[in-house]
């Protein structure tokens, strides 16, 4: 099992910024894709970034040129910078990560329990 942690939510103003943070733990072999998904009241989950290990980076139009994604390897840690936030943004982030528990399974997908971020002034 892999267990997602995040941290750094909060209210923000516009035009702000905010850190969020990500920490993966349990039973992991390689963590192929890490990434940040978020849901507003009302409305589907969407992805908003993800990074291979590879450093190969995946953004969705709401968020390009304002968020950076970025990833520890070593620590197993994801990061979402998220510059300028308008209220749209305001949602549940939730960590996403595809892993490989051990050499000999398969991949798995895991979800953290989500982090609130709010912008409103």
């Amino acid at each position: 099992q892999v267990q997602l942690v995040e941290s750094g939510g909060g209210l923000v103003q516009p035009g702000g910024s905010l850190r969020l943070s990500c920490a993966a733990s349990g039973s992991i072999f390689t963590i192929y894709v890490m990434g940040w998904y978020r849901q507003a009241p009302g409305k589907q989950r969407e992805l908003v970034a993800d990074i291979t290990s590879g450093s190969s980076i995946n953004y969705a139009e709401s968020g390009r040129g304002r968020f950076t994604i970025s990833r520890d390897n070593a620590k197993n840690m994801v990061y979402l910078q998220m510059n300028n936030p308008k209220p749209e943004d305001t949602a549940v982030y939730y960590c996403y990560a595809d892993v490989r528990e051990s050499m000999w399974s398969g991949r798995s997908q895991y979800w953290g329990q989500g982090t609130v971020v709010t912008v409103s002034s």
